[in-house]
């Protein structure tokens, strides 16, 4: 299941979005509730900690990805904590310098934290386009 889906155009050819979109190293720079992320590697298996501010602390969440599939799509899902993210990105180029990049997000609440993933869900529906809409607005303008 995917809690939501969003697409955006972005002026700059697919490959360079994708490897711009795709390194969880470079999350910081466009996700605003991104503190930072040690990165393990960038092949299907590796694993990466991503530190988020939330509610006001840090919270640091491993994830493993899925799929790396340069130019065009790419997954990630968490593997530990009560809420586990997955999430996809794919790259359509629409000509030589320009491409539509098609975000997936979705939660999923484990034990008791299962009631709260539609919450969390809601709330990243919310932020999230804050974020592609960022990330848009830095590759245009490099």
């Amino acid at each position: 299941m995917t809690a939501f889906v969003r697409s955006v155009d972005i002026g700059r050819p697919a490959a360079e979005v994708f490897a711009y979109a795709t390194d969880p190293g470079h999350f910081p720079e466009w996700q605003r509730d991104v503190a930072r992320v040690d990165v393990g590697g960038h092949e299907v298996g590796s694993r990466f900690v991503t530190v988020r501010k939330v509610a006001g602390a840090e919270r640091g969440m491993t994830q493993e990805i899925t799929e790396n599939a340069p130019p065009r799509r790419w997954a990630a899902r968490g593997v530990d904590g009560p809420i586990l993210p997955s999430a996809t990105i794919e790259v359509e180029p629409l000509g030589v310098d320009r491409c539509r990049v098609t975000f997936g997000l979705d939660f999923d609440g484990r034990g008791v934290a299962a009631p709260l993933a539609p919450v969390v869900r809601r709330i990243a529906a919310k932020a999230a386009p804050a974020s592609y809409q960022r990330l848009k607005e830095k590759l245009e303008s490099s």
